[in-house]
């Protein structure tokens, strides 16, 4: 059922639809976790830290794809908002010419790269074989993760969010079921989890694909609708590869990261492997939260009604602020029990490891929740500029901080290297949100970021 954000309560709106958002994300994450167990239960501690060490490098290429069907769904959702049908479909021909075209690229490069980035990265030995193993799965499958995400993040911008959960739910079983399939029955290793999650992915994406042709009518293309898609690529490419970029911008600081951890040895890309694990599933909600703004900016701006904007911005921050306060605290008191979930009681470096990341992570949530509210915000609006910035900023923060404090602080280093990252992503974010809104209300624009604002407007 598609929702009209354009309308009602923005905060309640704004919540209702992150709801089916957070328990998918929360699902989604469940199930990366099972996948995780699965591995260091069956194939030991080295088997979980190889897929742990692949993160950073699937969030640099996987991201860039996934961030551009996000920024194909924004101008959907504009076009939404102002209920124009005829350009609805033109950006739906537009967006599968271009994830198409980008999935074919990404496979190719990733597949033929994906050991020397490893080696690059100095991945230790005992880990590189299980690395490459399963990034080959991942990338050969990576057109099936973007048809997923294609089909969901559209109908998430018409305001359909009940149908990529359930969409996400398939997704979630037939990746457990074929994950104990493909290493337990058939003792393919690691390669077998990512061929697991691809092909759970790539059948949910198609039971996307019948459902829009199906229920959706507003996305039944028509033979016209594909030449102006081709004639409005450049248009759509403009928004969607930034939104790609930034998300590969903060991929390349994490594999300066995970290079960093590599050289202080196995025990530390495991702590940071579960530590990540919860982390990610405590900041679901606050991932959520942005993708819901990004979609609700959108059809407000497509609609012409920016006081709903800022009413939802001001709201939103007061909520996730909240969340991130009492999150943080129960990360960074009870966070490392959490983590018995990876590694075993025994493994007390690993686990001392965990409580610090905790400390130096889950304290700054505050700053993190600011960051992603503004950041989805401005991408709501059609606004790359600043998102972009934002993200050279967070990868020269976390890169500096990495390359500086862990020789003196060794992992607590890399663990500071986040909030000092979100530190400085945020002084663009809010820089330009602040001059936009100046911009387009004559209001003012707070004292702090006045000069900043100036700059980016």
């Amino acid at each position: 059922m598609n929702q009209d954000m354009t309308k009602g309560s923005p905060l309640k709106l704004i919540l209702l639809f992150t709801l089916p958002l957070v328990i998918g994300n929360i699902l989604q994450q469940m199930y990366q976790m099972a996948d995780t167990y699965i591995v260091s239960q069956t194939l030991g501690v080295n088997a979980f830290a190889a897929v742990g060490s692949t993160h950073s490098i699937n969030v640099l290429v996987l991201g860039l794809a996934i961030g551009l069907t996000s920024g194909l769904s924004v101008i959907t959702a504009q076009r939404f908002g102002k209920k124009d049908e005829k350009a609805i479909r033109e950006n739906l021909a537009a967006s599968v010419i271009i994830a198409g075209a980008v999935s074919v690229v990404l496979t190719v490069l990733a597949v033929s790269f994906r050991r020397n980035i490893l080696e690059f990265m100095n991945t230790p030995h005992e880990l590189i074989g299980f690395a490459s193993d399963y990034l080959t799965m991942m990338f050969i499958g990576l057109s099936g993760i973007v048809l997923f995400n294609l089909v969901s993040n559209l109908l998430r911008a018409i305001g359909n969010t009940k149908a990529p959960l359930v969409f996400l739910a398939i997704a979630s079983v037939l990746n457990v079921v074929l994950d104990l399939a493909f290493i337990l029955v058939f003792d393919m290793g690691v390669a077998g989890a990512g061929l697991a999650t691809v092909i759970a992915q790539f059948i949910s994406g198609l039971i996307g694909l019948v459902y829009i042709k199906r229920s959706v009518p507003l996305f039944r293309i028509h033979k016209e609708d594909w030449s102006a898609g081709f004639k409005q690529i450049k248009e759509h490419s403009a928004i969607a590869f930034p939104m790609g970029f930034q998300t590969s911008l903060i991929a390349i600081g994490m594999i300066v990261v995970s290079m960093t951890l590599n050289t202080l040895g196995p025990e530390a890309v495991a702590a940071t492997t579960a530590a990540q694990k919860i982390d990610s599933l405590a900041t679901k909600p606050l991932m959520a939260i942005g993708v819901t703004m990004a979609t609700y900016t959108a059809q407000n701006y497509g609609a012409d009604k920016l006081d709903r904007v800022w009413e939802g911005v001001q709201k939103v921050l007061k909520v996730t602020t909240i969340y991130s306060v009492v999150v943080g605290a129960i990360l960074i008191f009870f966070g490392q029990y959490f983590a018995l979930l990876f590694v075993g009681p025994e493994n007390t470096e690993i686990l001392e490891m965990t409580r610090l990341y905790f400390i130096t992570n889950s304290a700054f949530y505050v700053l993190l929740s600011s960051l992603i509210v503004h950041r989805y915000t401005l991408q709501g609006l059609g606004k790359s500029t600043a998102p972009t910035l934002a993200g050279l900023f967070e990868l020269f923060g976390r890169v500096g901080a990495v390359l500086l404090l862990s020789k003196s602080l060794g992992f607590v280093g890399v663990g500071l290297s986040n909030p000092i990252a979100w530190v400085g992503a945020l002084f663009p974010l809010l820089g330009s949100y602040y001059a936009l809104k100046r911009q387009l209300t004559g209001g003012k624009t707070i004292r702090p970021f006045r000069k900043l604002a100036n700059v980016i407007k």
